[in-house]
């Protein structure tokens, strides 16, 4: 029976997994340099998880400085077939409050300044990103959620701003009118990245605010988030103990979306074209089809 290795990328509040059986830290580099911080290892359930905090030890990193492709490419090379993104994000939905789960099946990329292909000069790349979620692993992340009581949005379209300060006013009500859900700094190009690497990707977007578009009511800042976010931290680690639990029954096939195999049609570069020294870069994530 295969078996799942679960990545779990903690963002804003999450820095490390509690309950874990069998812990153990790896420092890892990849072709693209070291990742946000060490990789912990453990079981939780039976389930193997593989933890990095997106931002680093302590909250160091800013969105725009994180290693992106250096996280990525590190979760593929412990051998994790799917990964989770757990998040703190910004509601541009009333209906959608403080405290909600949302999770995750479209985005629109505002990001300007960051690394967004492993591909690039010497060999080139067109991945699929109609889907840019797993719906599998979405649905089985919402299932938990909603076992554990936790108010749960099945499907929301996550506005990826490059940050590190938070919208005007203007951006907010913007946003609103393209229809946006919620907003966040860090899920792009970390979605586009994972489907490069053929690994099954969905996202929890915890909302912490409601950003900066409502008349009434203070607008967003560090204090209003934090005071949210160690109740969404608790809801989330329920959520993973749910999630571990039913992921310990379920064989692991492969995503339905066809994700693990996107590569077979994606490269565009011949073999003869390409640059030997970009093809052993991008064995780390791509082996299968190099």
């Amino acid at each position: 029976m295969t078996r799942w290795t679960l990545g779990i990328i903690g963002g804003s509040g999450l820095y490390a997994l509690d309950g874990l059986a069998d812990v153990r830290t790896e420092s890892v580099r990849t072709p693209w340099g070291a990742p946000s911080a060490p990789l912990t290892r453990g079981a939780l359930n039976g389930v193997e998880l593989v933890f990095l905090p997106r931002h680093g030890a302590g909250h160091a990193i800013p969105p725009s400085d994180i290693p992106f492709r250096a996280n990525i490419a590190a979760l593929k090379q412990a051998g994790c077939t799917d990964i989770l993104s757990i998040s703190a994000c910004g509601s541009l939905r009333q209906g959608l409050p403080p405290g909600h789960f949302v999770m995750v099946d479209q985005y629109v990329d505002r990001t300007v300044g960051r690394e967004r292909s492993f591909f690039g000069t010497g060999c080139v790349a067109h991945v699929p990103l109609a889907q840019p979620v797993c719906a599998r692993l979405a649905a089985l992340a919402a299932d938990a959620g909603e076992a554990e009581g936790l108010p749960v949005t099945r499907g929301g379209t996550y506005l990826a701003m490059e940050g590190p300060q938070f919208s005007t006013r203007a951006e907010s009500d913007l946003y609103r009118q393209w229809g946006m859900d919620v907003i966040g700094m860090t899920n792009m190009p970390e979605a586009r990245l994972a489907r490069e690497a053929e690994l099954p990707y969905a996202s929890i977007a915890m909302v912490t605010d409601y950003d900066c578009w409502r008349d009434e009511g203070e607008s967003v800042d560090v204090a209003s988030v934090l005071a949210v976010m160690q109740s969404n931290t608790k809801g989330a680690r329920r959520l993973l103990d749910r999630l571990t639990a039913r992921l310990a029954d379920l064989p692991r096939a492969a995503s339905p979306d066809g994700i693990e195999t996107c590569l077979d049609t994606a490269i565009i570069t011949p073999p003869a074209a390409r640059d030997p020294e970009v093809v052993e870069r991008l064995r780390s994530i791509a082996a299968r089809v190099l």
